[in-house]
């Protein structure tokens, strides 16, 4: 099983350099985010990251370097690691935000990406091959986007429901209700988390786990989970 599993948001407001006017509104996000990694990296030196993005499953060697300047300022990051063969890939969101995050010491972190409408049994599978590895697990995605009129998809009255299901899994450490997200309704959403937190649902399975640490909240109408599930 994974030595522990840290779930964390991938909103780009969370590097300060990015975040602006919101750098106050979302202190407390970025309190969250740092507990997390810092007890993941605390029970493993060796991670996996799993995030969603369009380009499809693939794997990210660690060392892949990256930058934020598609999100508005030139701010550069790498995955820990010795730099592997794709050193001059360019990391998707998911493995920017989780690059940045990751505290000094970590020994390693690979990406593994899923496709956003990646099939509910893939993403089982691919969560249940990873537990076998034995690594502390980041899993990275947002909630639904569409709590509030101003919210970057609108209002949409379902994002409330959705959100408290997943919020609710994670205070429990329990995979099942994650497992069980419609992929299409949370594509509706614009829910980037749901395939990520289905592969964390397989490799979670089987095992009981304890939240060691929780956060939610929704700045802009979106909704950023954190959490950080430790062996019970």
């Amino acid at each position: 099983m994974p030595a522990a599993i840290a779930v964390l948001p991938q909103p780009p407001l969370l590097v300060p350099a990015l975040s602006g006017d919101a750098a106050v509104e979302t202190e407390g996000l970025r309190e969250a985010v740092v507990a997390a990694v810092t007890g993941l990296a605390a029970a493993a030196q060796r991670w996996v990251v799993v995030g969603a993005d369009p380009g499809g499953r693939r794997t990210v060697d660690p060392g892949t370097h990256g930058t934020f300047a598609g999100y508005g300022r030139d701010v550069p990051v790498a995955l820990p690691g010795a730099a592997g063969p794709d050193e001059g890939a360019e990391l998707p969101l998911p493995l920017l935000v989780a690059a940045w995050a990751a505290p000094a010491g970590v020994g390693s972190a690979r990406g593994e990406l899923v496709a956003p409408d990646a099939p509910v049994a893939d993403c089982l599978a691919l969560g249940a091959e990873l537990a076998g590895e034995g690594v502390g697990l980041l899993v990275v995605g947002d909630g639904a986007a569409k709590h509030t009129a101003k919210a970057p998809g609108g209002f949409d009255g379902r994002a409330e429901a959705f959100d408290a299901v997943v919020a609710a899994a994670f205070d429990a450490g329990d995979p099942e209700p994650l497992a069980r997200l419609d992929p299409d309704g949370a594509a509706a959403l614009w829910a980037s988390g749901r395939a990520p937190w289905q592969v964390l649902a397989g490799a979670a399975r089987g095992c009981s786990w304890t939240a060691a640490h929780r956060h939610t909240s929704m700045p802009y109408g979106v909704a950023y989970h954190v959490a950080l599930w430790e062996p019970a």
